[in-house]
């Protein structure tokens, strides 16, 4: 049996945030999480960018690290990771196993995600590491990763209007749910968000007596490297940026503010570990160049309107007049803002579907993108990604970019890596 078949009827109990199925679960195994330090990173967008800098540094400056990410792209294993390295599927198969062993038939069933993030505990508890960067899934109070009473430090990257059928309909409700995985006078490293938000988190943060931190974005040096101003100190580093995008110079500024209040809790990180983590930070689908058959083409996720508006300002820095979006969607998401922010006139869109998901209905985007962008160049549908891919690829004069979904990302990809 697979990873995907051992876990996917937790699947039929969908998103149900809240903690207590976990906490029992955890407690059951003899909470496993108690023994693993952590950095807690929330946020709508740049998280999973911030845990891949942390993660490289801290494994370059000789800490055996711990990542827990989602959603993966390819497989289950990419989520936990040591030292960079995606746990064996083999040993992954093992821990599910062992946390539906001690799931009670008589209680409420954990989610998929609450299986697999009790894996990822027990793993690294296992696994002894000194240190694990975790990522929150979705929201932060009642989300599965919110059960540590004393992270190191928490960094909330970024504040907008995503997932509010459960969060909230504000962003001032979601900044309260984000807000929820701040401690009792644990630091905090907080990106630049709107104002709304922005006050919850003082707020939060003063009521709890956590120390807050706001680092200015790092400075562009040249194409490939950046320069960040210490938070407590005239000092400064500077750094490669393995990663692509004007955002990525917040992104790295946060982890490395983060790398400094550890630095001050005795943990020996070298500026040499920070310029060489940089410079090794993998975080693949994210403003990342591929070959398509001859063809260069871009992958993004770009899977809400703040991604999108980076993804566009991105793809405007590379001074190419034809673009050409391939585009899939989930049913979910918000298809008009997200439109608002990539189309402009001229450029060209084939929609395609997301295999094995709440596709969105691909003559709906079509009006509804001719409608937000009625100079676009050229707009079809597409059966499949990869038709639509060799459509695009026919000009050699253009940028194709692929985007609208992680799942679809993930599936381009797990295409081109079988063939």
């Amino acid at each position: 049996m697979s990873i995907d078949s051992l876990i996917q009827p937790f699947q039929h109990f969908g998103v149900n945030l809240g903690l207590s199925r976990i906490v029992n679960l955890l407690a059951t195994l003899g909470n496993p999480h108690h023994r693993v330090p952590i950095i807690h990173v929330a946020g709508t967008n740049g998280k999973g960018s911030v845990c891949a800098y942390l993660s490289a540094v801290l494994t370059e400056a000789g800490y055996k690290t711990g990542r827990y990410t989602s959603p993966h792209l390819v497989d289950w294993t990419e989520r936990i990771c040591i030292n960079e390295q995606a746990i064996n599927s083999n040993e992954l198969y093992e821990l599910i196993l062992k946390v539906q062993a001690v799931i009670n038939p008589d209680e409420e069933s954990p989610t998929q995600f609450e299986v697999i993030t009790t894996a990822a505990w027990l793993y690294f508890a296992q696994q002894q590491v000194d240190i694990a960067v975790i990522e929150v899934g979705l929201g932060g109070r009642l989300d599965a990763t919110n059960v540590c009473d004393h992270p190191l430090v928490t960094i909330i990257t970024s504040i907008s209007r995503e997932h509010w059928q459960q969060l909230g309909p504000t962003t001032t409700h979601i900044a309260r749910e984000k807000a929820g995985i701040i401690k009792p006078g644990c630091p905090v490293v907080v990106g630049s968000l709107p104002e709304a938000a922005q006050k919850v988190v003082v707020s939060r943060t003063l009521e709890l007596k956590s120390p807050i931190f706001t680092p200015a974005p790092s400075r562009k040096i040249n194409q490939n490297w950046a320069e960040y101003q210490k938070i407590a100190s005239p000092e400064t580093i500077k750094y490669p940026l393995a990663l692509q995008g004007q955002i990525q110079l917040h992104n790295s500024a946060l982890a490395i503010a983060a790398l400094e209040i550890l630095q001050k809790q005795n943990w020996q990180i070298s500026e040499e570990a920070i310029i060489q983590g940089m410079a090794k930070t993998k975080w693949p689908g994210r403003m990342q160049c591929i070959s398509w058959k001859t063809h260069q083409i871009l992958i993004d996720g770009a899977h809400n309107p703040a991604s999108a508006n980076v993804l566009r300002h991105y793809v405007d820095t590379l001074k190419t007049k034809n673009i050409t979006w391939v585009m899939g969607m989930l049913a979910t998401k918000d298809h008009s803002d997200i439109f608002q922010e990539l189309l402009k006139p001229g450029d060209k869109l084939y929609l395609v579907p997301v295999p094995d998901t709440n596709s969105a209905n691909l003559g709906e985007l079509a009006n509804l993108a001719a409608s937000i962008c009625p100079d676009l160049k050229f707009c079809n549908t597409y059966t499949d990604v990869f038709s639509a891919l060799d459509a695009a690829c026919r000009s050699r004069d253009n940028q194709v970019v692929l985007c609208g979904s992680l799942y679809l990302i993930g599936y381009f990809l797990s295409v081109v890596r079988d063939h």
